[in-house]
Parts: structure tokens; sequence; C-alpha cells
């Protein structure tokens, strides 16, 4: 349980830096993190990191794909440990 944990506090820590790196890019107009790269971040587990951060920094606030899908993926994820956990401990 505790290799989940780390694994969950690294993804988290990577999602939030690269989003960060993401906004410093988009405001010196430099290269850019791809989309896809940040939501496979999210959907590795590093979405609600990532949510958090977008909000705090003003980052993709206004894409549709960043403000549906990361709240998606959280809901996609918080499903699975659901189920996760019912057939384990049930």
């Amino acid at each position: 349980m505790i290799f989940l944990y780390i694994y969950l506090a690294l993804i988290s820590l990577i999602a939030v830096i690269i989003t960060v790196f993401d906004k410093v890019r988009a405001i010196h107009h430099g290269w850019r993190v791809r989309e896809s790269t940040l939501l496979v971040t999210a959907a590795l587990g590093g979405s609600a990191a990532m949510l958090l951060t977008m909000l705090l920094i003003h980052h993709k606030t206004r894409k549709l794909k960043f403000m549906l899908g990361i709240p998606a993926i959280i809901i996609l994820q918080a499903a699975a440990v659901i189920i996760v956990w019912r057939v384990l401990y049930a």
C-alpha cells in the first residue's frame, strides 16, 4: 500500500510541474507541453493535483477539454477506487 501512496505523490508532483511549466512556456511563447501529455498524466493519477494547479495559476481554465475532462477523470478514478474497494473488502 505504501507503494501506491508513493506513486500517487510522485505522479501528482509531476502533474504540478508540467502544468506550471506549460503555463510559464505559454507566457514566454516557448515550446509547450502537448495537451495529450497533460491529459495522460491526469489519467495516470495526477488529476486532482493538476486540477488544483490549473485553478490556482489560471491555466487551461478556458479550455472545455480540460475543465470538463479533468473532473471527469477524477470521477472515473473515484468510481474505480470504490469498485476495487468493494471487490477486495466485500
